[in-house]
């Protein structure tokens, strides 16, 4: 069925109802499964406007989640999911129906696969292209233990793009591994897919005929002439021998109809009895079974909640547009900038809607670069490029950047390249929970010689650092967070700003004798001020706070102005305590022989549970009452040594 509208209230769903976990689907008969997928579809459009979350992609899997859990023996056979933006049909069907709409919020289901959730999240993901890994290393542990089973990884074509998963595929051939891909085309990952890999899965699809296999498991070749595939590429086929899956060495079967039930599990029941690496190609539709996501996948991707009084909804809620995201702030930056230099070149893994690059896009085609989920690929590029005297610019989130590290040092910092990074999502990132936190691009950058890293405390002060870094002649980083500034006016003017030059931008109770010493960096600079100017008042003491803009280098010089006055120092940080900038603070105040009472305020050594941003900030002592707290507390301690 074609639905129009987000349901407010719970459908009737008596087959669903009554499937706790995969065995009891299994005891259905497969005359019933059409039915427990149309009501799985509408529980999930349902549950998600109930919880927002990631949406079309999952709507795209009904069937062919059905199909797997009503072929394989789950938990026993392992079944693991690419990514996991796709992961809310198999958790209803998994012992988690009831608990699906506390998806995403805090003490409620991860936004993703969790191995702690479940025994049926073999393996935990977030960020993509690990699932044939994953499913390789299984394969061979168990084969190991002389424990043989069933061992299926779920991959879009979008992850696909990303060379882990071809190393994996590559080594699953050398070692003739027992396992199933299954590869579910759906011409998307985030944005419409690009580049060779996704032109050639077109041609698989143009070309008439598929790969079928009969109930004893035997393959043929069928005609398919009816065959149409509506990706934006077009490109048609050669030869069926062309086929880049059967030339390393697995057994490919497909393309099928991704929504035929029918067929998927005939196809899977026929696949059980052949052994080796075997591929099942899939196309799907992401947002099938609901008009607006079809007609708008990239919208649709995600939503947010749909309002709690309303009865129905058919288009995704979005938050006020009077004060811009950072992801604005850096797009409008990116076009203005490359207004001024015809050398600037953007370059994005697949995050040119989530990095604010549409317009860009648009405006400078033949400077803007969607390189696909291959964030190795996308440094060493922009490396590349600068070697030939242009001025790449890296758009890239901050848990994405970890996977392209090497190639940061390597690549780009051991050969002092002019390459500027804006690494969206520093910090908490919310809903989505640890797999895509920002916490830890502090230390990793900041080890790296000839980096210089920024953070600004709002959207006016991160247009004039993105301006500094790409002024830079090497590498540079500025670190912003997910969402919405604070409403500051942002100027046009471009500015430069001194390079380890910090600010003082609040001071309170000047007057007094003692002072607490606020280095604050970044996100938490405008809270810092909330928390200093409640001290002063709590503690009757002299409270400065310092937007220190800089990570490397330090603003060295500022701290050493207010030693003398200074009877506490405090970081603070929307990063990892332990190598933070709070650590650089540290290390330097030991090497000038500076020996003052301090406390790094910032994350704990811990992975932390998804929850509102504002949750986990206070749960941190982050928002401007936790740091309040922490400080009033460091401060009677260091009055009573006194």
């Amino acid at each position: 069925m074609l639905y129009t509208e987000i349901p407010a209230q719970r459908p009737v769903t008596p087959l669903l109802d009554n499937i706790d976990y995969p065995k009891q689907l299994r005891q259905l008969a497969r005359s019933q499964l059409k039915q427990v997928a149309d009501e799985l579809r509408q529980y999930i459009l349902y549950a998600a406007g109930q919880s927002g979350g990631h949406f079309g992609a999952n709507l795209g899997v009904i069937e062919l989640t059905v199909a797997l859990h009503y072929c394989f023996n789950t938990p026993d056979d392992r079944l693991v999911w690419d990514v996991g933006h796709q992961a809310y049909p198999h958790k209803v069907l998994t012992g988690r129906r009831e608990q699906i709409t506390s998806i995403r919020a805090k003490n409620g289901l991860a936004a993703f696969p969790a191995r702690d959730e479940s025994p049926y999240d073999t393996f935990g993901v977030g960020h993509s292209s690990t699932a044939i890994s994953a499913a390789l290393g299984m394969a061979l542990a168990r084969q190991y233990q002389q424990c043989p089973c069933d061992v299926v990884a779920v991959v879009g074509d979008g992850a696909m793009t990303a060379g882990m998963a071809f190393e994996a595929m590559n080594d699953a051939v050398a070692h003739q591994a027992d396992m199933i891909v299954v590869l579910n085309d759906n011409d998307m990952s985030i944005s419409c897919s690009t580049g060779g890999f996704a032109q050639h899965l077109a041609a698989l699809w143009q070309q008439g005929h598929s790969v079928e296999i009969d109930a004893e498991g035997q393959a043929y070749v069928a005609s398919h002439p009816a065959w149409s595939y509506n990706s934006r590429l077009h490109q048609a086929a050669t030869d069926a021998a062309d086929n880049l899956f059967q030339a390393i060495g697995f057994d490919y079967f497909g393309p099928f109809d991704g929504h035929d039930l029918d067929h998927l599990i005939q196809v899977f029941q026929a696949l059980k009895k052949r052994r080796g690496p075997r591929l099942v190609h899939i196309y799907t539709t992401k947002g099938k079974g609901f008009a607006p996501a079809e007609s708008d996948q990239i919208k649709y991707h995600a939503i947010a909640k749909i309002p709690v009084n309303a009865t129905a909804a058919s288009m995704p809620t979005t938050p006020s547009k009077s004060i811009p995201k950072y992801s604005d702030v850096f797009g409008q930056w990116l076009c203005d900038q490359a207004e001024q230099d015809h050398r600037l070149m953007a370059i994005t893994p697949a995050m040119c809607e989530g990095s604010g690059m549409v317009q860009y896009a648009k405006d400078y085609p033949t400077r803007f670069f969607d390189v696909a989920i291959a964030e190795q690929h996308a440094v060493t590029l922009a490396a590349g490029m600068a070697c030939e005297g242009l001025k790449p610019v890296v758009a890239i989130y901050s848990t994405f950047l970890q996977r392209g590290y090497d190639q940061l040092i390597h690549d780009v910092a051991l050969q002092n390249l002019d390459v500027t990074f804006a690494i969206d999502r520093a910090g908490l990132v919310g809903e989505d929970g640890p797999t895509h936190a920002g916490a830890y691009d502090y230390a990793y950058l900041r080890t790296v010689p000839n980096m210089i890293i920024m953070a600004p405390k709002d959207e006016n002060e991160c247009r004039q650092m993105l301006h500094t870094a790409y002024l830079y002649p090497g590498p540079a980083a500025v670190r912003y967070p997910r969402g919405q500034g604070l409403g500051v006016a942002v100027d046009e003017k471009l500015k430069v700003l001194e390079l380890a030059k910090a600010e003082t931008v609040a001071e309170f109770n000047a007057q007094h004798d003692e002072r607490i010493s606020i280095l604050a960096f970044g996100s938490r600079v405008a809270v810092a001020v909330q928390a200093a100017e409640q001290l002063a008042t709590q503690l009757d003491v002299a409270v400065s706070v310092i937007n220190m803009r800089f990570i490397k280098p330090l603003d060295q010089q500022i701290i050493l102005d207010c030693v003398d006055q200074t009877n506490l120092f405090v970081t603070v940080e929307e990063h990892a305590v332990m190598a933070g900038a709070g650590s650089a603070v540290n290390e330097f105040m030991v090497q000038a022989n500076i020996l003052k009472p301090m406390v790094n305020i910032g994350l704990p050594d811990q992975f932390l549970a998804q929850a509102s941003h504002e949750e986990m900030l206070a749960d941190c002592g982050l928002d401007a009452i936790g740091i309040q707290q922490t400080v009033a507390a460091t401060w009677i301690k260091v009055m009573q040594t006194v």
